[in-house]
């Protein structure tokens, strides 16, 4: 019998993802990742993050009683820190906006998590995103494909994946719709069947990234200026941690003039600014890039990029320029390109790659 570990989370998606490995016959194990301590208040709206807290994981104990699966904690807050924390905290530091989930995906769902399943015999790693891994059998290579609900989409959290870590990756909801998810869990009589979904940050309270940034590290709020594009002093802000491209409130200038932030040059420790149309951009450069789908594409590939989790995939081309970085134009001008988010690159449901934005 094939054994999977299943990260739980005490949401419905990890908790669903479970029982239907137990459905198919595998040996489940379900663990959670304590990947920050526990000292909540006992005020349910203080509480720490939804998925990290004491809450979470007494409801992910009590499902895999419910599917008579073994259950274990694991104490992975210092691989946390290291490895999602203080690269989230060193990003904004130099004036981009971090994607957390993709550092927590790679290094610690399957990186350290799969390190211990190999341990235990296990074939792989099960977690409760939605997206979809499949084979091409004629090149041997792994796959990653958008969730058939694609309102639920995750794989642009799971784009860094390398083969060997998509090899041992199991998305069991990832062919399933919200409400299907929900309806399993119901006829299963899972205690997060009705649990509400968190679309914050899992480490950061109340989802106040300025608060957390500033009790981590006070000294990355250093005052500066705010300039237009000609370099015009119009006011100052309170540190380039609080701010991100496209934002227009907290500014403080403008009087009555929309102006948004259109560059964050945190070397300078300054914010430019200008009007909406500044926003749009019709290329972006990107580091870190892995190809999934296909080797590096050295000429230009037609593909559609999605450059954030709520933007709507737009048509474009991509090139590989080095090993680690690639160049995307897209047809039409988009708005508010922010260094560090994700590029993401898709042939309808495929994943071709993606990439770090770097400019």
């Amino acid at each position: 019998m094939t054994r999977i570990v299943v990260g739980m989370s005490g949401g419905v998606d990890s908790s669903v993802a479970a029982a239907l490995l137990v459905e198919r016959g595998f040996d489940v194990i379900g663990v959670t990742m304590r990947v920050w301590p526990w000292k909540e208040s006992t005020d349910p709206t203080q509480r720490f993050g939804s998925c990290c807290g004491t809450e979470a994981v007494e409801d992910a104990r009590r499902v895999a009683r419910d599917l008579r699966i073994p259950y274990y904690v694991l104490n992975m807050e210092s691989e946390f820190d290291r490895a999602v924390v203080g690269p989230f905290a060193d990003a904004y530091r130099r004036g981009r906006t971090p994607v957390p989930c993709l550092a927590c995906n790679v290094d610690l769902k399957f990186g350290s998590l799969l390190a211990r399943a190999r341990a235990w015999d296990a074939a792989g790693v099960a977690t409760g995103h939605y997206a979809r891994v499949t084979r091409d059998e004629t090149t041997g290579r792994w796959l990653l494909r958008r969730a058939r609900d694609t309102r639920k989409d995750q794989s642009d959290f799971l784009w860094p994946l390398e083969q060997a870590q998509l090899a041992a990756a199991y998305f069991p909801v990832g062919d399933l719709d919200k409400e299907e998810v929900r309806a399993h869990a119901r006829r299963l009589g899972l205690v997060t069947a009705d649990k509400p979904e968190s679309q914050e940050i899992c480490f950061v309270p109340d989802d106040d990234y300025r608060g957390f940034l500033r009790r981590r590290d006070p000294g990355m709020f250093q005052p500066g200026l705010i300039v237009d594009r000609e370099g015009r002093t119009l006011g100052t802000h309170s540190g380039v941690a609080g701010f991100t491209v496209g934002q227009r409130r907290r500014l403080g200038v403008g009087r009555g003039t929309a102006l948004y932030v259109t560059e964050i040059d945190a070397a300078a420790n300054r914010l430019v600014v200008g009007p909406d149309v500044d926003l749009e951009r019709d290329r972006l450069s990107a580091t870190d890039v892995n190809f999934i789908a296909c080797d590096p594409p050295r000429s230009p590939m037609r593909v559609q990029a999605r450059i954030r989790h709520s933007h709507q995939p737009a048509a474009a081309t991509v090139v590989a320029t080095d090993e680690q970085e690639a160049e995307v134009v897209f047809d039409q001008p988009q708005r508010a390109i922010t260094p560090g988010q994700s590029v993401v690159w898709y042939r309808d449901d495929l994943v071709i790659g993606g990439g770090v934005i770097r400019r």
